[in-house]
């Protein structure tokens, strides 16, 4: 299960569950849209894979499967990753 966290690795701008504006590559390494596009040009600086639209879980399902309240920051910020 997604553990949708709760901020841009890069910015830490709040991407709530329900957000449109959240990117993740497979190891869940989560960007706002901004970041993912200007910044990381969709490829994870972490892991080199693809960023792609978080899903979002339907609210009536947060309450048994809630999200993450886990922040993963970068202090220094991200820089492009060019694998």
């Amino acid at each position: 299960m997604l553990q949708l966290r709760p901020s841009c690795e890069c910015c830490d701008s709040a991407l709530p569950p329900e957000s449109t504006e959240a990117r993740i590559c497979s190891f869940e390494c989560t960007f706002c849209v901004a970041c993912a596009e200007t910044v990381l040009h969709g490829i994870c600086p972490n892991c080199g894979g693809e960023l792609v639209t978080r899903p979002r879980r339907p609210a009536a399902k947060l309450a048994a499967n809630p999200a993450s309240t886990e922040r993963v920051v970068n202090p220094a910020g991200c820089r492009s990753a060019r694998v």
